[in-house]
C-alpha cells in the first residue's frame, strides 16, 4: 500500500563520516543490475548514493580479473560507492585499502545480509554477524584502513539469520563501537530472503537502540513507502534495491518526495507514460553499450525488458524480440513500435519487482555454526565470486 503522504520540511540530507548526501537515498547493490551504466541512468534521474555490485574481498586482494571488471566506473560518477563482502578481517582491511588508495572510492559499504545459501554456507553474508567477535574483527580492519583516507565504511545487515536467531541489535551495537559511519537494516531474516514482508518495526528497533545514522531496507515500491518507512521508524534514509527495476525515475520521485516537493495529486501525477520509458529504455542500452560495447550490452539489456514493460501494453511478440535484441539500430526499430501515449499501468503500483521466492526451511550453514556466538575465527575462506548482495 502506497501514500501520498510528505514531509513538512525537507528532509536535511545524510551524513556518513566525511561524505554528505542530499537525499538520503542510497542504490542497493545487485549482482548483474547496479553496474557502472546502471548507476549513471539512475543517478540523471535523482540524486542520491549508488552502490556498485558487490565484490569480494579475496578476489581484490588477489587480483582476480573478474573482480576488477566490475570495479568500473562512469567518467560522470563523481562519488565511487562499492560493497565489499569477505569474512577474513585481514583480507577485508587489504581490500578496504586497495578499494581507497588505488579506486578513489569515497565510500565503503560491508555486505552481511546476503541470503545466497553459497554464501552463508561459507558463514558469510547474513550468516557472518551471529558471530559477533568476527563481525567487530572485520568492521575495525575495514574502519581501521579506510579511516586512514578519510573514506567512511558502513555495513549492511539482515534481521538475522531467522525469527530464532536475530543478530541485527547486536550487529548494530558492534558497527557503533567499530567506528562505522551508518547501518542499513534489511527488514527481513536470511530464511525468508526475499519472501514476505519487511519488518520495519525491527529498523525502529534498531534506530532507538543505536546512535549511529539506521537506513531502512525492503519494501520501498514507491516513494511515498519510503517517506513512510522513515516517519514510522525514524531512519536516517532509506536503501532501494528491487523497488527501482525498470524504474529509475523512482529515483526523481524519492528526490522530490524528501525534498518536500510533492505534487498535489501525488505522485500518480509524475508517472511516465509508455513513450517516456521507451525513451529511458534506450537510454540505458546506450549506456550499457558505452560501457561494454555494443554486443554485450545489448545482451545485458534483454534482462531489463520484462521490468520496463510490466503491466504495459505490448504484444509477446515484440517483448520476445526486444528480449532477443542485438544492435542499437534493432532496438530502435523494435522500440518504435510501442505505443508512447500507452498510460503507466497504476495496477503495478506498490507490487513488488524482481525475485521474491519462498521461505527456506533451513538456512545452510557452516556445520556447528550456531554453537558458538561468540565466535572470532570459525567463517570458511570466501570464493572470489561470492554472489548477489543483501
Amino acid at each position: 500500500m502506497t501514500t501520498t503522504a510528505q514531509p513538512t520540511r525537507p528532509h536535511p540530507g545524510l551524513t556518513l563520516g566525511s561524505l554528505r548526501v542530499d537525499t538520503p537515498v542510497v542504490l542497493a547493490p545487485m549482482a548483474g543490475i547496479t553496474n557502472a551504466a546502471y548507476r549513471r541512468l539512475c543517478a540523471e534521474q535523482g540524486a542520491g548514493l549508488y552502490v556498485c555490485e558487490m565484490i569480494t574481498s579475496r578476489g581484490l586482494v588477489e587480483g582476480d580479473q573478474h573482480t576488477r571488471d566490475m570495479l568500473v566506473f562512469d567518467e560522470l560518477e563523481t562519488t565511487r560507492s562499492v560493497q565489499l563482502y569477505g569474512t577474513d578481517p585481514v583480507y577485508v582491511g587489504r581490500a578496504a585499502e586497495i578499494l581507497c588508495a588505488d579506486y578513489g572510492v569515497a565510500h565503503i559499504d560491508l555486505n552481511f545480509g546476503c541470503p545466497v545459501p553459497k554464501v552463508t554456507r561459507k558463514g558469510g553474508g547474513g550468516a557472518l554477524p551471529w558471530k559477533r567477535g568476527l563481525l567487530a574483527q572485520i568492521l575495525e580492519q575495514a574502519v581501521r584502513a579506510a579511516s586512514a583516507y578519510g573514506v567512511p565504511v558502513t555495513m549492511k545487515t539482515r534481521k538475522g539469520i531467522d525469527e530464532d536467531h536475530l543478530t541485527y541489535l547486536d550487529a548494530g551495537r558492534i558497527a557503533q563501537e567499530s567506528g562505522c559511519a551508518a547501518i542499513a537494516l534489511h527488514g527481513r531474516t536470511v530464511a525468508q530472503a526475499y519472501s514476505g514482508q519487511a519488518d520495519w518495526d525491527a529498523i525502529g528497533e534498531l534506530v532507538a537502540h543505536v546512535d549511529l545514522p539506521v537506513l531502512g531496507n525492503g519494501d520501498i515500491w514507491e516513494a511515498g513507502d519510503a517517506l513512510r518507512m522513515v516517519e514510522h521508524t525514524g531512519a536516517a534514509g532509506v536503501v532501494v534495491g528491487r523497488g527501482c527495476l525498470g524504474r529509475p525515475w523512482l529515483f526523481r520521485d524519492l528526490a522530490a518526495a524528501f525534498a518536500g516537493d510533492v505534487p498535489a495529486e501525488g505522485f500518480r501525477a509524475t508517472l511516465p507514460r509508455l513513450g517516456e520509458v521507451r525513451d529511458v529504455m534506450r537510454r540505458h542500452a546506450e549506456l550499457l553499450c558505452h560501457h561494454m560495447g555494443e554486443e554485450r550490452g545489448c545482451k545485458e539489456f534483454r534482462k531489463h525488458v520484462s521490468w520496463y514493460l510490466k503491466g504495459f501494453p505490448a504484444g509477446g511478440d515484440l517483448r520476445r524480440a526486444l528480449a532477443l535484441v542485438e544492435t542499437l539500430d534493432g532496438l530502435d526499430r523494435l522500440l518504435a513500435e510501442l505505443d508512447p501515449d500507452a498510460p503507466f499501468p497504476v495496477a503495478e503500483l506498490g507490487t513488488p519487482r524482481g525475485r521474491q521466492g519462498s521461505p527456506r526451511a533451513r538456512v545452510v550453514l557452516p556445520e556447528g555454526w550456531l554453537d558458538d556466538a561468540d565466535g572470532a575465527g570459525c567463517a570458511v575462506a570466501e570464493d572470489a565470486d561470492a554472489g548477489s548482495g543483501g
